[in-house]
């Protein structure tokens, strides 16, 4: 939970700096919306490679092991958070600024491809099938934390320092203390051990020698039914998170650091939530969770965004908190629902790759809702149809879950990972 919270906070910085300063110091000939559609293209961008980076890692999880693949993810997303703050401007260097942070972003994005499978095995495979889903939403916190702790250092950062110099050169600060805190995910991750689900493939010679191919050939309906049920957890992240945070300073009329201080409290809220979802999603299933979640979305996206449009503070905080918590019964049992999916012997990859393409979906949220945003005149709720969209999408996914019957821990035989789809 806690290399995975560090992990978080390196790709949420880029979020919360895109919404702001991305555009004007990277890409600033390009005019203000031009500049600003790009700046959310590159969020994308560390998105549409996360799949590439899900097939790469996971290949290694299930045949090198999880422990030793969750070092190389942690190790790479904290070396290029820190070159980003070494980053030239545009001012400085003209376009070789963008074009080194376009390849940092790509390097990032490949880390979290592999990341988020690796992180819920480590906690699922060292658990039992009882608390197996309450194990499974426990590295979701890392998201909450990250997304914290980013805001957290850019809600200082612009109480402390004029805009002139945040722009000159306080932005590069966050990105420099990943290199620092990238010793102590290496340290935590290097303390764990394998788990014994991985030791027991290992000892058995059941290792897949091709786990994507496989996945696809023995599993395509769960696979199909995994993407949908990740694109809401994962879309409205990026909708509260990125999208509104420019959309609440460039059309309602919020501060920047409204904005953050509100993101903040509704990531606070998640750290209690998240395991009480989990908890529950032990006791009725993490599908069934899941599918409340998305319910309770669909029916609160229109009025919570109706609201918004009133643009006081209070209602921007309870936006955020009715707007967080519902999203968050579907991502904090998101992992124990994907885990009873698959069986072992290609968990790692099918994990990875289904988060990942739904989150390279999720990756376009923001701009896709900048351009319908523009198309409808900013109609207070235009950020609704997207919402709704993925609600529908996961409440639906997470009912054919339901139906399914749950993949054991530990298959004992090879047969046990060949039932048809």
């Amino acid at each position: 939970m806690v290399g995975t919270s560090l992990e978080s906070f390196d790709f949420y910085l880029y979020a919360y700096f895109s919404a702001f300063f991305v555009g004007p110091l990277f890409f600033d000939p390009l005019g203000e919306v031009g500049a600003t559609s790009v700046a959310f293209l590159t969020i994308a961008l560390a998105f549409v490679v996360r799949p590439v980076g899900a097939l790469i890692f996971g290949y290694m999880g299930d045949r090198l092991g999880r422990r030793a693949t969750l070092l190389w993810t942690v190790a790479l997303m904290g070396v290029a958070t820190g070159l980003i703050g070494l980053l030239p401007t545009y001012a400085q260097a003209g376009w070789l600024g963008a074009v080194l942070l376009i390849l940092l972003r790509i390097v990032q994005g490949l880390s979290l491809g592999g990341e988020w499978g690796g992180s819920i095995l480590i906690a699922t495979e060292n658990s039992g099938p009882v608390k197996r889903a309450f194990y499974a939403a426990i590295p979701q916190l890392g998201s909450p934390v990250g997304s914290i702790l980013s805001a957290a250092v850019f809600i200082v950062l612009t109480a402390v320092l004029p805009a002139e110099q945040m722009a000159e050169w306080g932005w590069r600060i966050p990105f420099l203390l990943a290199l620092p805190l990238l010793l102590v995910s290496l340290y935590l991750r290097w303390s764990i051990t394998e788990t014994p689900v991985f030791t027991g493939l290992v000892t058995e010679g059941r290792r897949d020698r091709v786990p994507f191919v496989t996945m696809f050939a023995k599993r395509p309906g769960a696979m199909a039914i995994a993407i949908g049920a990740a694109l809401l957890g994962i879309g409205s992240y990026s909708l509260m998170n990125t999208y509104t945070v420019n959309y609440g300073v460039a059309e309602l009329g919020f501060s920047f650091q409204d904005l953050l201080i509100a993101t903040t409290i509704g990531g606070l809220l998640q750290l209690v939530t998240i395991p009480l979802f989990g908890a529950w999603a032990s006791r009725i299933g993490s599908a069934r969770v899941v599918l409340w979640g998305a319910l309770g979305t669909l029916v609160i996206t229109f009025p919570m965004y109706f609201l918004l449009q009133f643009a006081t503070f209070p209602i921007l905080v309870a936006t955020m908190i009715v707007g967080g918590i519902l999203p968050t019964m579907a991502w904090a049992a998101l992992g124990g629902l994907m885990n009873d999916l698959f069986p072992d012997r290609f968990r790692y990859s099918a994990l990875s790759f289904s988060y990942a393409l739904a989150a390279t979906i999720s990756g376009f949220v923001p701009y896709l809702t900048l351009q319908l945003g523009s198309a409808t005149g900013f109609a207070w709720w235009h950020p609704g149809v997207i919402l709704a969209i993925m609600s529908a999408i996961t409440l639906v996914s997470a009912w054919l879950a339901a139906r399914r019957p749950v993949e054991p821990e530990l298959a004992t035989e090879p047969e046990t990972a060949t039932v048809a789809a």
